[in-house]
């Protein structure tokens, strides 16, 4: 049994959208805002902890349609009926409909979830909806609240906002929960409606439909969490609780290895050695109160009828990890005392290590309370065969990476699901997972490590979505990508092996720049940086791609609508007596055409070198507004009255062109001692031809280096399609409801 999707409606940013289970690890990834932590909140709220509904669960731009039923029910006149009917909130409130995907032979885990007599194995479903506890009562009681304060608002004659202004504000101050809970309906496996584009049709109940009246997961599902702030102790903080670890440590013992509960064989030996101890420690102790006791009797106490006073021990192991002191680290293997060794508290080691000690360990103890490992409670349990295990186990961690570098977050996840099934139970001698229990671990990072680590098919990428007006709030969907990498075909794999030897960055970014090679790589960061310091404020991915590969990253790029910046080169090239193009100096009216894949079949789908170099900015931009095309064109080496307009080939005869006199001044080698030498503003065409057969044999990632290390970046004009593009990227991040406040236009101080 496994889940096989989720659907959420109206919880927070997640207004409607699926999101698909991988068999077994799922991650969700994503920029900052865009909804992971409400899909965690969402799960734990509806499966784990149903008290933690708040007004602010609710999608925000839902409330003006709640806030139209209480006005119609504070004013409606008394002599009609009210409309009290539930479907109204149904459409409105927070929802979680759970899709099991259950074998045939599984129907005694599910009897109760069956919607119908044909079903013969498949999917399941369950809808968890928000909704009025007693929605008369809701109605009466918000109705009395609303008119006596309308009353006062008209005998004191002000217009002052008095509570409830709406049933929002009721709801604020008495608390969700006060007048709602969480009721459970059967869904149809037959209505299950397509996803368009990362939203998701949740079906319509149908008007016959009543809850359940028991937990439908109850003995089906069971559910760890660990959260992101897992709270490690400083040493130096005396206001924070010690002993994270010892304390878990303690729980475990309590529950599966303490051997005064319910003793077997195999404690018969520690139990005999407390007794021992105990009575040698309790020997001690009458020993050393002796005297104190004797100094009693001359007060004439314990005296006529008073108890005599014995001391006594009592020895529990528990005791023993009581402190928080319980958990050491040993810091040398060689000790030469043996009897005294050094070791440190577990507080005084690195807050990394506490939390991946922590998060192990935590995962160990779920994995073990599950399968009853040890001595966990079993009263209601005539004999070991009837003990009920839940069919499957759901595991949510958020944000692991907190306080753990880059190899550790990857040694942590890869491990993460083989720690939940090291169970004979869970798994064969082999390491095979054995059917009839089924682990499915979900994870929420910003950690790019971590998603690197993962197999890219069992990514969910939350994208945000902007407000279509201003009365809807931002929101986002969720893009299933094992539809963009699932594909068994060149293009997917080639995404898959080159973000495996790059980096996953791009699944957390604001925005992406795919740059042409080396020298654009090493360079645009100082552009950003000393001209374009706005995007300092966003998280910029940037990638380095060649012109002939980007345009194979289009589907994951359109797939995920993340707003993108393409730099490449008009890479020029003329037909030869063969019609083969054969690289040269670009030229207007030659009939040249460029030779760079992106160019011609992505954006902006044009050839012809004296169209592209015509091309306004608007035919560089994609339809849906989200990617844009940067490449060479007309610079300008002269004056208005006097003009000398010269076409570079590539980003670096670009920069010298647009840098002349820092060029001219430079003490370089290689290329930029070759550009020093052969740039000739009087003889354009012998420097341009020059330029292009130095760039075909010279090293370009050389000459970015040679360059930071012999010129101040700051000092370097940006080349003007490089700039044109990074205007857009500026331009098209402040449009959006979701950047750093430093990006808006309101905030440039200009």
């Amino acid at each position: 049994m496994k889940i096989d999707f989720i659907e959420i409606e109206n919880f927070r940013k997640l207004k409607s959208c699926r999101l698909s289970f991988s068999e077994k690890q799922t991650l969700f990834v994503g920029a900052n805002n865009s909804g992971k932590t409400s899909a965690m909140d969402a799960l734990i709220s509806f499966l784990k902890d149903k008290n933690r509904f708040k007004t602010k669960d609710i999608t925000l731009s839902n409330w003006s349609q709640i806030n139209e039923i209480g006005i119609s029910w504070a004013t409606h006149i008394e002599e009609e009926e009210p409309d009290l009917s539930l479907d109204k909130w149904h459409e409105l409130m927070p929802k979680l409909d759970v899709w099991l995907q259950v074998k045939s032979n599984e129907i005694q885990y599910v009897s109760n979830l069956i919607p119908k007599l044909s079903w013969r194995g498949g999917l399941l479903g369950v809808r968890l909806v928000i909704e009025p506890k007693d929605i008369e009562k809701l109605y009466k009681d918000y109705r009395s609240s609303y008119q006596d304060a309308q009353k006062i608002k008209e005998s004191a004659k002000s217009d002052l906002k008095l509570w409830p202004a709406t049933i929002w504000d009721y709801l604020e101050k008495k608390g969700l929960i006060s007048h709602f809970n969480v009721s459970a309906y059967l869904l149809d496996p037959d209505k299950i409606e397509k996803v368009d584009k990362g939203n998701a049709v949740l079906q319509k109940l149908s008007e016959d439909s009543t809850p359940i009246e028991s937990n439908p997961f109850e003995g089906l599902i069971r559910i760890d969490i660990i959260n992101a702030q897992r709270g490690f102790s400083d040493p130096n903080d005396t206001a924070q609780n010690y002993g994270s670890l010892s304390t878990q440590l303690r729980e475990y013992f309590s529950k599966h290895l303490n051997p005064t509960d319910k003793p077997n064989v195999s404690d018969i030996k520690a139990l005999e050695t407390i007794e021992s101890a105990k009575k040698i420690f309790d020997e001690t102790l009458k020993e050393s109160f002796n005297s104190s006791l004797t100094e009693l009797e001359e007060l004439n106490y314990p005296g006529f009828g008073n108890p005599n006073i014995n001391i006594s021990s009592e020895v529990k192991p528990i005791d023993s990890l009581n402190h928080k002191s319980a958990v050491q680290f040993g810091l040398m293997e060689d000790d030469s005392d043996k009897d005294n060794p050094i070791s440190l508290p577990e507080i005084y080691n690195g807050l990394g290590y506490q939390n991946l000690i922590s998060m192990v360990f935590k995962l160990i103890r779920y994995r073990d309370d599950w399968m009853k490992v040890g001595k966990i409670e079993a009263e209601d349990f005539n004999s070991l065969e009837e003990i009920k295990y839940e069919p499957l186990h759901l595991v949510l961690i958020e944000e692991p990476e907190a306080h753990l570098h880059a190899q550790v977050q990857q040694v942590f996840v890869r491990k993460a699901y083989d720690v939940l099934r090291f169970n004979e139970n869970l798994r064969d001698d082999e390491g095979n997972d054995k059917e009839g229990f089924s682990t499915q671990l979900v994870i929420s990072t910003h950690s790019n490590h971590i998603a690197h680590e993962i197999d890219f098919n069992s990514l969910r990428y939350f994208k945000r979505l902007p407000s279509q007006s201003k009365s809807e709030a931002p929101i986002s969907v969720i893009i299933n990508l094992s539809d963009t990498f699932g594909e068994d075909d060149e293009t997917p794999k080639f995404a898959i092996r080159y973000l495996k030897t790059t980096h996953s960055d791009l699944f957390f970014a604001d925005a992406v720049i795919l740059v042409e090679g080396t020298a654009e790589r090493v360079l645009l960061p100082h552009f950003i940086e000393n001209h374009f310091p706005k995007l300092t404020s966003a998280y910029i991915s940037i990638l380095e791609i060649g012109g002939s590969h980007a345009h194979r990253l289009r589907p994951l790029i359109e797939n995920l609508g993340i707003i993108t910046l393409i730099i490449t080169d008009l890479d020029s090239g003329q037909k030869g007596e063969k019609g083969k193009l054969k690289a040269c100096v670009p030229k207007h009216g030659e009939d040249q055409e460029t030779q760079n894949y992106t160019i011609k079949n992505w954006l902006p789908e044009l050839q012809k070198v004296d169209e592209l170099v015509d091309l306004g900015d608007d035919g560089k931009v994609s339809e849906d507004k989200l990617v844009r095309v940067a490449y060479q064109t007309w610079i300008n080496l002269g004056s208005k009255k006097a003009p000398k307009k010269i076409i570079p080939y590539t980003f670096e005869d670009s920069l010298l062109y647009q840098n002349v006199e820092i060029f001219q001044k430079i003490d370089g080698v290689g290329l930029i001692k070759k550009f020093k030498d052969q740039l000739d503003l009087d003889d354009l065409e012998t420097t341009s031809k020059e330029i292009f057969d130095s760039l075909r044999k010279g090293n370009k990632g050389d000459f970015a280096l040679d360059l930071l290390f012999h010129q101040e970046p700051s000092e370097l004009q940006v080349p003007d399609y490089i700039s044109d593009g990074l205007s857009w990227v500026e331009t098209s991040l402040s449009n959006t409801d979701f950047v750093e406040e430093a990006i808006k236009p309101e905030a440039n101080d200009e």
